[in-house]
C-alpha cells in the first residue's frame, strides 16, 4: 500500500470537511491508504508522515494565512526540514476561508513554499475553472479557479453540514485522487 496523507486543521469543522473529501478521492484507488492526521495530533503520527508518498496539507485561511496551530505543526517540522527526510515526497494543498476570496492564494503559496523548502514536489490542480453559475445545485469543479490548490468557501454563519459547498467539496475529492494517483506512478506501481 501507499500511503498518502492528509494533515490538517480545522477550528469550525469547514477545513476538516474539505480534508474528509480528499482523503475520500484519495482512497478510490487501489493500493492507496489515505490518512487522516489532525496537527493537533501530528505527535502520534510522525512515523506515518515519513513513510508517505504524499502529504496533502491544509489549512483554514486565517488573516491571509495559515491557523496558528497549522504554523506551530510547520515549525515543528524543522529536524526533518534539516535531515532531508521529506525530500521528494509529493505535495499539494487545500484552504478555505469564510469569503470568496478572503487572501486564500496567500495560504497556499505559503504551503508551497513550506513544501518546496522540504524538498518535496508540488502537485497544483489541472481542472479548468467552472464558474458558470457558481451559486447554482450543480457540482462545479474548481468553481472557485484555483490551480496551486484547492480552495472552498464557507461563510461564517453556515457550520459544516453546509459549507463549504458540493462544488468546493468535489473539488477537494479530485485534487486527493490526483495526488494518488501521481503517488502511484511516482512510486512505479
Amino acid at each position: 500500500m501507499i500511503k498518502v496523507a492528509v494533515v490538517y486543521h480545522s477550528a469550525y469543522g469547514h477545513t476538516e470537511a474539505l480534508a474528509k473529501a480528499v482523503q475520500r478521492g484519495a482512497a478510490r484507488l487501489e493500493r492507496i491508504e489515505a490518512i487522516l492526521i489532525k496537527v493537533e495530533d501530528v505527535e502520534a503520527h510522525w512515523s506515518t508522515l515519513l513513510e508517505a508518498a504524499a502529504l496533502i496539507f491544509g489549512s483554514p485561511t486565517y488573516m491571509g494565512s495559515v491557523s496558528a496551530l497549522f504554523k506551530s505543526f510547520m515549525d515543528q517540522t524543522g529536524k526533518i526540514w534539516q535531515q532531508r527526510l521529506w525530500k521528494d515526497k509529493l505535495a499539494a494543498g487545500f484552504t478555505c476561508s469564510a469569503s470568496l476570496f478572503g487572501d486564500k492564494m496567500t495560504t497556499l503559496q505559503q504551503l508551497n513554499v513550506f513544501a518546496m523548502q522540504h524538498g518535496m514536489m508540488w502537485l497544483g490542480l489541472d481542472a479548468l475553472p467552472d464558474s458558470q453559475g457558481y451559486l447554482d445545485a450543480n457540482i462545479k469543479l474548481n468553481a472557485v479557479g484555483s490551480f496551486l490548490g484547492a480552495m472552498a468557501f464557507a461563510p461564517n454563519d453556515l457550520d459544516a453540514e453546509h459549507a463549504p459547498d458540493s462544488s468546493d467539496l468535489e473539488t477537494a475529492s479530485y485534487l486527493g485522487e490526483r495526488v494518488a494517483r501521481a503517488a502511484l506512478r511516482w512510486n512505479n506501481s
